[in-house]
């Protein structure tokens, strides 16, 4: 009998300790496929930003006007939605990646793009957080093949854990299943 309730106390330690936490999947190939003198030049050019104290005509440093400058274009690139259980860039969502494209190839060259890849609560962490990433891929690869450079590009899935509504209905569900564009200097 005591063996009965020890092994029961075990096995139940084990499923509780066992439980998986919410966090992002991140495309590891792409983080390791960035060339190591680009990544070198980033540090350079950030250390440079950090040791001037030369203000510009506007009172702020470059660095200030730098994170205005990616903010603003950020607000700029549309989010792409996806069907319920699908990772296809329906039609009327690749003019949405077009206009994308076209700002990371111009005015926002000078920045890496992130794209954060998310589902409605509707499947397991562990599925989500896969479909979350290949729609970011899907988008990735739709800007590549609109010339944008795929070195550029890195993609994390937040599965079901960044909602951008959480009423329980069909329209906000649909405003959940996205992939959102983050510029990174």
């Amino acid at each position: 009998m005591k063996n009965v309730v020890l092994v029961s106390v075990v096995i139940a330690l084990l499923v509780f300790s066992g439980c998986s936490s919410k966090t992002p999947v991140v495309d590891e190939v792409a983080v390791q496929s960035q060339p190591t003198q680009e990544v070198e030049a980033v540090q350079t050019e950030t250390i440079a930003q950090e040791d001037s104290s030369v203000l510009g005509g506007n009172g702020m440093d470059n660095s200030d006007s730098n994170e205005m400058n990616m903010a603003n274009l950020e607000k700029e690139m549309l989010s792409v939605y996806f069907e319920f259980d699908k990772f296809d860039i329906k039609s009327d969502m690749q003019t949405k990646v077009s206009t994308d494209a076209n700002i990371a190839k111009t005015t926002a060259k000078a920045f890496m793009v992130k794209l954060e890849g998310n589902c409605d609560e509707w499947g397991s962490d562990e599925y989500n957080f896969a479909l979350g990433l290949k729609r970011a891929n899907a988008v990735k690869n739709s800007l590549v093949a609109e010339g944008v450079d795929a070195n550029r590009i890195t993609m994390v899935s937040y599965g079901e854990s960044n909602p951008a509504c959480s009423d329980k209905t069909k329209d906000c569900w649909a405003q959940n299943r996205r992939v959102d564009f983050k510029l990174l200097p």
